[in-house]
């Protein structure tokens, strides 16, 4: 079983360009490279990794790319440009170039206006990311998933996944509407999940395996087995466990389903979804 990851980040911490890592967050107030995932990786047998953007900057994605030529574990590099940019076009005929570029994202969750994917210059770059056969990364948080609903259903033909979710109150044990509107995105066919980031959005001193399977099972039954990916959020995952304690919470979870099923998870389903 050829197994991928299909949501991590790298960088080089500065306290400027990675403001959102707060306190609370300090065991990841540090530079990530691929020089320290490697080896993680290998000791939970996992083959290769998408490699999604933390910044929004040109620059990252940039720097992104150049790390994918170096290390063949990096299969694929999800970046960011402006979308909303009358310099899109531009932009994403410079990077789309470049074939470690899969897809691209920009931190929906952190713009103050819940509707932002509804806006107009917004949806002109998302319409021009099937011209260049790019996915698009949906970041969101749970008040703006009804407006991802729209999004998608307005943009049939272009490959959407969900990252993390979309960030459940798993703390606080909440499911709906969270629940119902993760079961209205997914009719749509060209939407997937990523099963990712869900230790972050647990109490972190104390989950236990039985805090998620609501969650993954909402997921799991409204995407189908041919539509979510295993993703470790490292080094964001730190904060609440190892990436080894990550991993095996999804494997644990899915050790029930055929082999086959448990194959598309964790590698098949990413390796499809970004063409890789």
């Amino acid at each position: 079983m050829m197994k991928l990851d299909a949501h991590q980040h790298f960088w080089n911490y500065n306290i400027r360009d990675y403001g959102w890592i707060g306190e609370e967050m300090s065991v990841i107030q540090r530079s990530f490279l691929p020089e320290d995932l490697e080896p993680i990786l290998t000791d939970s047998g996992v083959s290769g990794c998408v490699a999604v953007q933390a910044r929004q900057t040109l620059e990252e994605t940039e720097w992104l790319l150049e790390l994918a030529d170096k290390h063949d574990f990096i299969k694929g590099v999800v970046g960011w440009v402006d979308l909303r940019s009358e310099e899109a076009s531009s932009q994403l005929e410079k990077f789309a170039a470049n074939p470690w570029l899969k897809g691209v994202r920009h931190v929906i969750q952190d713009e103050p206006d819940v509707k932002f994917v509804l806006r107009e210059d917004f949806q002109r770059g998302i319409a021009l990311l099937e011209q260049h056969d790019l996915a698009y990364d949906l970041l969101v948080s749970k008040e703006q998933l009804p407006y991802a609903v729209e999004l998608v259903q307005k943009f049939p033909q272009q490959r959407f996944v969900i990252d993390h979710l979309a960030k459940p109150d798993i703390k606080a044990g909440i499911g709906s509407p969270w629940k119902e509107t993760m079961e209205a995105i997914a009719a749509y066919p060209n939407v997937y999940c990523k099963l990712s980031g869900m230790v972050t959005e647990a109490d972190w001193n104390q989950w236990t395996q039985e805090d998620f399977a609501p969650y993954i099972n909402t997921v799991l039954q409204a995407f189908g087995p041919k539509r979510v990916m295993y993703g470790s959020d490292w080094p964001v995952c730190t904060v609440a466990g190892t990436y080894a304690q990550v991993f095996n919470l999804l494997q644990t979870h899915v050790q029930s389903l055929p082999e086959a099923e448990r194959q598309l998870i964790f590698g098949d389903n990413c390796a499809t979804f970004y063409k890789l």
